[in-house]
């Protein structure tokens, strides 16, 4: 029988598959809620990990519980729902939200998990599915120092990193700064390759003289990855959640009453992707379609050099 707390885990997509194998490296007791990909599910329980049939049986039974979420509506549904996690919170349960949420709504929940006993922690994750197999992802914090220091063993066996951003919400609000400076990346990367394409510079002749330059990056690689050698699998982050950080980026700006004239226009690209029904794609697509927007199909454009 372990001393160690009981872990749950909500969300076994690409990346909390990874997360939630290394809680069980770890040795604590996991208990993970079902997914319509049986898949991940099985894994794990095929590693030792209980299935749990709602989230309030398992905050009914666990120490702390993980979410690893698409957006803040998912979350709020996991935790208000006639079966969620309030109903069965109790004194001393933790709940880490590391989804890439909308810090107004985290702290509302956390204010009503309070009221049960429970604490809210947000955990927003960086870095890719690979990281999260490794144990090594980036984690960005918003947490009280003594449920930080409670919790720490636990995030410990999934990241690499650990920044304790202050309290909680100030998590959710880094991982929108780093996700408002990515995906306008995507956005000025398409556009620029466009650009280069309709005035006779192919997208290889610009990787080549931007990826070792003072401006190249790990995004920029990866994006350029695609957009060169046509990889659909070099950077695998969907256009929909894209368009939806940015929306939330917007609404924080808005709420700290920030001009923000780089977000909104970065915004307006993956809306457009996102209402012509390619929300799926993935970022590095986005330069499709801003090439079609402007004649040019960037597949042909790559196979022809310019």
């Amino acid at each position: 029988m372990s001393d160690k707390p009981v872990i749950g885990f909500i969300g076994v997509g690409l990346m909390g598959h990874g997360m939630a194998k290394n809680i069980l490296e770890g040795g604590y007791p996991l208990v993970i809620k079902g997914h319509r990909n049986r898949v991940p599910v099985d894994s794990l329980v095929g590693m030792g990990a209980t299935e749990a049939a709602s989230p309030r049986e398992m905050a009914e039974g666990c120490d702390v519980i993980h979410l690893c979420l698409s957006n803040s509506p998912q979350v709020e549904a996991v935790i208000r729902g006639e079966d969620g996690i309030l109903a069965g919170a109790r004194e001393g349960l933790v709940v880490i939200d590391t989804t890439t949420a909308d810090p107004t709504s985290t702290l509302a929940l956390a204010d009503e998990l309070a009221e049960k006993g429970a604490a809210m922690v947000d955990a927003p994750l960086g870095r890719t599915p690979k990281e999260a197999e490794a144990g090594m992802l980036d984690a960005m914090v918003g947490a009280d120092e003594d449920v930080l220091q409670r919790i720490r063993p636990v995030i410990d066996c999934w990241a690499g990193s650990v920044s304790h951003m202050g309290p909680v919400g100030t998590g959710h609000k880094m991982k929108l700064l780093m996700n408002f400076i990515s995906m306008s990346y995507g956005a000025l990367y398409s556009e620029a390759t466009v650009l280069a394409a309709k005035v006779g510079i192919s997208p290889a002749q610009f990787r080549e003289v931007i990826a070792p330059s003072r401006m190249g990056c790990g995004f920029f690689d990866t994006f350029m990855n695609y957009v060169v050698d046509r990889n659909r699998d070099a950077h695998k982050f969907a256009i929909a959640n894209a368009s939806k950080d940015l929306r939330y980026v917007n609404a924080m700006a808005t709420e700290a009453g920030v001009v923000n004239v780089m977000a909104a226009a970065a915004r307006h690209y993956y809306t457009h992707a996102e209402a012509i029904g390619a929300g799926q794609d993935y970022v590095p697509m986005l330069s499709d379609h801003v090439g079609r927007l402007n004649g040019l199909d960037m597949d042909e454009v790559t196979k022809t050099g310019g």
